[in-house]
């Protein structure tokens, strides 16, 4: 495999970031970003190793009832077709690139703020309250998320933590949630329209890192600090963003 490398990248980010409950798909894609490949394989890369990652922690959080799908089906319902709808655009690689620079600039500041909502159940959001508001929400980051190749998960969890409109428990499994559906309609969206010849064995080798990083990481009780992990992540993502402006601005 060319760049074999980005497995050891893959195989890391997965541990560290599994240790701590995270998915870590930012960091895939800013990693793919600074290599010479095909857009096209980067976004279906990125969706798939989302769905690897988040697939484990949703069926925990079903499993422990953390889910409130009475706020969950409002906000996944306008996305999912709105992800697939992104992933089926035809874009340029310029456009991709100039597109997926600026996502990641933006990723890396909500990544380095810090939020946290109070566990006071008083001044959280009412389910009813934001209906509509919640469906455009989520709507606007699908179809973002499929244009680019992520979850979607890295701008919706501190925009909902800003609303307070949950827990942050609830928060995160709803972001997990939130993460699988649009990368499988991501992914579908992509499937339909692929153009170009992939290199199916790196994107095999890569799904296969993310599964073992997660696995052993999930299973390793390392005491990793989530905030310092985040920030970290902030920086990567923003220096692959400032990479990638430069490269095709």
């Amino acid at each position: 495999m060319e760049h074999w490398e980005i497995f050891l990248f893959f195989l890391m980010i997965a541990f560290i970031y599994s240790s701590v409950g995270f998915g870590g798909g930012s960091s895939y894609l800013a990693v793919l970003a600074m290599y010479n490949l095909p857009y096209q394989e980067i976004r279906l890369t990125a969706l798939i190793c989302n769905v690897i990652v988040v697939a484990g922690g949703v069926y925990i959080y079903v499993k422990n009832k953390q889910i409130d799908w009475r706020k969950v089906v409002p906000i996944t319902l306008i996305s999912v077709p709105m992800a697939y709808l992104g992933a089926v655009l035809k874009i340029s690689q310029e456009t991709f690139f100039l597109i997926l620079g600026i996502t990641l600039i933006i990723a890396a500041v909500l990544l380095w703020m810090k939020t946290e909502t109070k566990k006071d159940p008083k001044s959280l959001q009412n389910p009813k309250s934001s209906l509509l508001g919640n469906s455009f929400l989520g709507g606007g980051i699908g179809f973002l998320s499929g244009l680019v190749g992520i979850g979607g998960g890295i701008f919706l969890s501190p925009l909902l933590n800003l609303m307070k409109w949950d827990t942050p428990k609830k928060i995160a499994a709803t972001s997990s949630v939130f993460i699988l559906v649009n990368s499988v309609s991501g992914i579908f969206g992509q499937a339909s329209k692929l153009t170009v010849d992939m290199d199916l064995f790196r994107i095999l080798s890569l799904c296969i890192a993310v599964f073992a990083g997660g696995q052993i990481g999930s299973r390793m009780s390392l005491k990793w600090n989530p905030l310092i992990i985040k920030r970290m992540t902030a920086v990567l993502v923003l220096v692959a963003g400032i990479n990638v402006l430069i490269k095709y601005w």
